[in-house]
């Protein structure tokens, strides 16, 4: 049932490929591909062309591009030094899963997990959004602190993503479209609209998610 639902919210929205447009405002808008002419970016997709002027984009990102990992960075063992701690791990991905297990949540809620934070962050825990949303999970720093989380540590960020989105989960009777949307226009946006909002930036997350999700397993 769940997965019929997000092939028909799939295909209710125009299908998805190129770039994202990132504009001084800290919007985002998809499109195929773009031209500057002189002071005017145009931005095409299937439904037309955009003009904008070009003072108001301040970037151009890859759509579902993710960034190699940055190398460790170099250490020296001094000599009769006390051996270290055991590091903490690292890897985004696995400690999504081990916040997948913890938290609780439904079947399938780490492959859900994986898909949002490759949506929103590329699992690269330096990433910052123009809104100011940090790391692999794209917390905003009120959202982190009301979760009691520290969004620019790792693992407080992964486990407060994991938390926040079985909130959602459970507050809109598992409808996973939903949740989406609240997690990326807030539950307010959803409530108003009473489902996915007609922000071009929520759509293209949604469509984004879901299409990684099923592609990964979801059902």
């Amino acid at each position: 049932m769940l997965r019929a639902l997000l092939i028909l919210t799939i295909t209710a929205f125009p299908a998805l490929a190129g770039e994202y447009a990132v504009l001084a405002s800290g919007r985002r808008i998809h499109a195929d591909r773009h031209e500057l002419l002189g002071e005017v970016v145009r931005l095409y997709d299937k439904s037309g062309v955009t003009e904008l002027p070009a003072s108001a984009v301040e970037s151009f990102e890859v759509e579902d591009y993710v960034p190699p990992p940055e190398p460790p960075p170099a250490t020296t063992k001094p000599e009769a030094a006390p051996k270290p701690p055991e590091p903490k791990i690292q890897d985004p991905k696995a400690l999504i899963r081990a916040a997948a297990q913890r938290s609780d949540g439904p079947p399938a809620f780490g492959t859900l997990m994986q898909s949002v934070a490759k949506v929103e962050s590329g699992f690269n825990p330096k990433a910052v959004s123009p809104k100011g949303a940090i790391g692999v999970m794209q917390l905003m720093p009120d959202t982190a602190k009301r979760l009691g989380a520290d969004p620019t540590d790792l693992e407080q960020n992964i486990d407060a993503g994991a938390k926040l989105l079985r909130e959602l989960l459970q507050k809109y009777d598992g409808d996973v479209v939903k949740a989406l949307a609240a997690y990326n226009a807030g539950e307010a946006a959803v409530d108003r609209f009473q489902g996915v909002p007609p922000y071009s930036e929520t759509q293209h997350y949604v469509n984004n998610v879901v299409r990684d999700y099923i592609r990964n397993g979801g059902q």
